[in-house]
């Protein structure tokens, strides 16, 4: 989950979906990754793209680079900031989905081999912009970028997304409809 604002919806969906898969019988390893103070800005070292990627200097990082190779599902909760996610779930793809852990890549121009035993996301993203302007004006750049960049290369091939929109002056009844929502494609996952 990546929102600052720990009072945020973002927050609150992010606890709906953690609290319906463990009430599931799922195992869930979640992060609040703000909360954690996972730092987002990549090394020098951590640029490559072909040869595997040696260990990590930072713990954290290390950490996550283990959890995620062992993960069935993965979801991603955050807010649709400019078309991207935050900076630090920006930093964090950057960082954990390296070579070596997430995909394999024999040369620059080749076809990534994804590596993660995870074949199913879900990919939940709050949004002020109306669907109609996000995919007339900008092409819902989030789609892209998790349908068809991220999530497609690391071998996860059941990418499924849900937008709640327009979160600023949504009413109380409008958010719980939403989080009821957020509960049924989380209860969807383990199927």
């Amino acid at each position: 989950m990546a929102h600052p604002r720990p009072g945020s919806f973002n927050h609150a969906v992010f606890h709906a979906v953690v609290e319906e898969l463990r009430d599931r019988g799922c195992e869930v390893v979640a992060h609040d990754l703000h909360a954690e103070g996972f730092a987002a800005a990549l090394s020098a070292e951590e640029t490559e793209t072909v040869r595997s990627a040696g260990s990590a200097d930072d713990a954290q990082v290390a950490a996550h680079r283990a959890e995620v190779a062992t993960l069935d599902v993965l979801v991603f909760i955050h807010p649709n900031w400019w078309g991207m996610p935050p900076a630090v779930l920006t930093g964090w793809v950057q960082r954990v989905l390296v070579p070596g852990v997430a995909y394999k890549l024999g040369t620059g121009e080749g076809e990534p081999v994804g590596l993660l035993r995870a074949r199913r996301a879900l990919v939940v993203n709050t949004s002020d912009t109306p669907a109609e302007r996000e995919d007339a004006e900008f092409g819902d750049p989030l789609r892209s970028i998790w349908t068809a960049c991220v999530l497609p290369y690391v071998g996860v091939d059941d990418v499924r997304r849900v937008v709640f929109r327009t979160i600023a002056g949504s009413d109380a009844a409008t958010r719980e409809g939403w989080l009821r929502e957020a509960r049924r494609h989380a209860a969807a996952l383990p199927a």
